[in-house]
């Protein structure tokens, strides 16, 4: 079993930058693919991005492509998503997930199986 727990999020102006925090529990977390998932209001949650175990693969979706940046610290047992150019259309609640399957199709929810609670992310205008 794995607990995600994320940090990081809050109030910005449009244009500013955020640092998103996902700590996961467990000794194995370099044997997990990580990814970053939101859900803005009135809308379904989608992929944002997504990292595999050793960080040699990562995914982003093109909406935030070139603009956020995932990353992860395996001595820490976290992983981070650098939000930049912020737009008020990225407002959103920020869930990171977990899965330990290969092969898989990263940007689908269903792919993974822990998510953590999620943080707001609020750009103002």
């Amino acid at each position: 079993q794995v607990q995600l727990v994320e940090s990081g999020g809050g109030l910005v102006q449009a244009g500013g930058s955020v640092r998103l925090s996902c700590a996961a529990s467990g000794r194995t977390f370099s044997s997990y693919t990580m990814g970053w998932f939101r859900q803005a209001p009135g809308k379904e949650r989608e992929f944002v991005a997504a990292i595999s175990g050793r960080g040699g693969s990562i995914y982003y979706a093109d909406s935030v492509r070139g603009r956020f940046t995932i990353s992860r610290n395996n001595a820490k047992n976290t992983v981070y998503l650098q939000l930049n150019s912020l737009k008020p259309q990225d407002t959103a609640i920020y869930y990171c997930a977990a899965t330990t399957g290969y092969g898989l199709t990263y940007s689908r929810q269903n792919s993974y199986e822990y998510w953590g609670q999620g943080t707001q992310v609020a750009v103002s205008s």
